[in-house]
């Protein structure tokens, strides 16, 4: 009877050593997410801040005479929204001469950065001179990102 008793134990002993090796396996299989969770944890969030943008217009004349107005129709087309983002235009005049405005009257100074506040705009161009005109219009971002956009406009001088 003895030998019966010590198998018996074993028998014990070894049943209640699997059931405390499954309850570790479980404890570290509900664990382990929580332990790689700490471990490769980042104090920062990634978000995407800056989307590509493009500024499209909606077809410009292209002859004009000595003080006319033009008028150039712009549509702001973003791929992404962040809330933050800030959009700018500025121009420059790389031939002839003329005077850039906004839909809200405001006379644009070459070089100088104004913010766009719709995503549809108007701009005006007025020809000051006589001669082939070309304006180029930077649009960017408050991350970086640019586009441009240029305009020629041809001197219609022939007298009808």
């Amino acid at each position: 009877i003895p030998r019966l008793e010590i198998f018996t134990d074993r028998k014990t002993n070894k049943f209640l050593i699997i059931i405390e090796m499954k309850r570790i396996i479980i404890i570290i299989l509900a664990l382990s997410p929580v332990l790689l969770n700490l471990i490769s944890c980042d104090d920062s969030i990634d978000t995407q801040q800056a989307y590509d943008f493009q500024v499209s217009t909606l077809p410009v004349q292209s002859d004009i005479h000595r003080d006319e107005t033009v008028e150039i129709r712009c549509k702001l087309q973003r791929e992404g929204y962040w809330n933050d983002a800030c959009y700018y235009l500025r121009y420059f005049q790389s031939e002839g001469r003329g005077e850039l405005r906004t839909d809200e009257g405001i006379v644009l100074l070459p070089n100088d950065n104004y913010p766009i506040e719709r995503e549809e705009f108007r701009l005006y161009y007025t020809s000051r001179s006589e001669e082939l005109q070309q304006i180029d219009l930077y649009f960017s971002d408050n991350f970086g990102t640019m586009q441009t956009l240029s305009l020629r406009f041809n001197n219609n001088s022939d007298e009808e």
